[in-house]
């Protein structure tokens, strides 16, 4: 009896054996045998089951301007970092206007103020120890009086700041080109005149205020906007300026204005002469708007006058 169920038992091995061997085998194919193509696209799309007609060239084009600046290949000069806690910053919106200057010394500024302006790199005043005045005009539309302002700049040989917006550069673009040509600084008014900090609100908001000013003069003069930017009716906030510090410029604001902007109530010309003259002081940044025919009138005086009495005119690129 056991001489029969030896062979049995032994042929059921065999079997089992060669069983397992081959599920084993055909395991081992799955983890190491290489994935053919058909294999690779058996989980995409056609073109005609995407939609597209675009051509394998036209998809991998595509691709590369996908992934073109990411990881190694990113410029971080085109990234801009905001490093602060901006909740942390005040955004209640200030106007700023100091008072008239007397006996031709600059003007009291509170200490919150001008430390806020050092930290933000905001200005409103040079050098109170020099003789030196900072001539800045405002455009942010055209009264027919550009022109002669740099006839006369250009006779007296100062150098001026004019801050503009966009609306102004593309509707003045021989006069902006003008002004770059004859050395002056062509600063950032914002795109569209707004309170900036309503804008700093949206920060994405805020940035395009600058980038289409920059843009449009860009376009205009073939050159990089100079990194200077007067907050428009002169209001600002601590976000604000943190903001426009971060967008690379500098904040300038004014030591001497006057009212001369309403166009249907200009002041005689003998009294805006009268009023820069006695107002005048060390390290002044001036104030004038461009429409003013005031202003345009008595501007030769002024500057002989300024000079006599030993002021110098500088340039923003030199205000410390």
């Amino acid at each position: 009896m056991m001489k029969k169920i030896v062979p049995i038992l032994l042929a059921v091995v065999l079997l089992f054996s060669s069983c397992g061997k081959k599920q084993t085998d055909n395991n081992n194919d799955i983890n190491t045998k290489p994935t053919t193509n058909e294999t690779k696209n058996t989980n995409q799309q056609k073109p005609s089951e995407n939609n597209s007609s675009k051509t394998e060239d036209e998809n991998k084009e595509e691709y590369n301007k996908e992934t073109t600046g990411k990881d190694e290949n990113i410029n971080n000069d085109d990234v801009l970092i905001i490093d602060a806690d901006v909740s942390s910053l005040s955004n209640k919106e200030l106007d700023f206007g100091p008072p008239p200057v007397k006996n031709n010394e600059s003007q009291y500024m509170p200490k919150q103020t001008v430390e806020l302006f050092k930290k933000y790199d905001a200005y409103y005043l040079g050098d109170r120890t020099k003789k030196e005045i900072y001539l800045t005009f405002d455009e942010g539309y055209e009264n027919g009086y550009t022109a002669k302002i740099l006839d006369v700049l250009k006779e007296k040989n100062v150098k001026a700041a004019f801050f503009v917006t966009r609306p102004y550069i593309n509707q003045n673009k021989e006069l902006i080109k003008r002004m770059v040509e004859e050395g002056h600084i062509v600063a950032n008014h914002s795109s569209t005149h707004p309170s900036m900090p309503q804008k700093a609100v949206d920060f994405e908001k805020f940035k395009r205020e600058f980038e289409d000013t920059e843009a449009a003069f860009k376009d205009v003069t073939g050159q990089d906007m100079p990194k200077f930017f007067r907050p428009p009716m002169g209001k600002y906030s601590e976000l604000s300026l943190y903001y426009t510090q971060k967008l690379g410029y500098k904040t300038i604001f004014w030591s001497f204005a006057h009212k001369d902007w309403l166009v249907d109530d200009q002041p005689p010309v003998e009294t805006t002469i009268q009023r820069v003259i006695d107002r005048s002081h060390s390290g002044e940044i001036m104030l004038l708007h461009a429409v003013s025919k005031s202003n345009t009138e008595a501007l030769p005086t002024i500057i002989d006058k300024l000079r006599e009495m030993g002021y110098e005119f500088k340039p923003l690129t030199e205000l410390k």
